[in-house]
């Protein structure tokens, strides 16, 4: 689904005209229609806007075009009920709920999270400790909060 249907959708769905929308982001009613006939986008500070407004992130907002992966635990975030939040109450795209939680993060080091993994994943090849440890940690090396 494209921007402008996506846009159109949400202010349909909470019962708002162009105008009511227009108010509350703080621009021009034609701007709302350009945005929903596709001639124009929202800028990146409207976007946070309208994201907080109808309490989806900015990627839902734009179609989803990046697959968002939690930077703590490697989970994808598939649905924006798993994305974290700041305390203000954005969306925070890097991270699930599980992992960052007003605006703290649950797991004080990588070994926390890597203990957490070891004693909560499947493990059906019966997969020695040590070695899922090592495979876990290959893993979360890669993203961007343990870099």
């Amino acid at each position: 689904m494209e921007m402008r249907d996506i846009l159109k959708n949400l202010r349909e769905k909470n019962n708002l005209t162009q105008d009511q929308l227009a108010e509350r982001v703080m621009v021009t009613r034609q701007a709302i229609s350009r945005w929903e006939t596709g001639e124009t986008q929202p800028n990146t500070e409207t976007l946070k806007l309208l994201s907080k407004e109808f309490d989806v992130s900015i990627n839902t907002l734009l179609g989803s075009p990046r697959q968002l992966v939690c930077q703590c635990c490697g989970m994808p975030l598939n649905d924006d009920g798993m994305m974290s939040k700041e305390p203000d109450g954005s969306f925070n795209e890097d991270y699930c709920k599980w992992c960052y939680t007003d605006g703290r993060f649950a797991y004080p080091s990588k070994d926390s999270l890597l203990d957490y993994l070891v004693s909560h994943m499947p493990n059906p090849e019966n997969t020695p400790e040590a070695d899922r440890r090592i495979q876990f940690d290959g893993y979360l090396s890669q993203l961007k909060h343990w870099k």
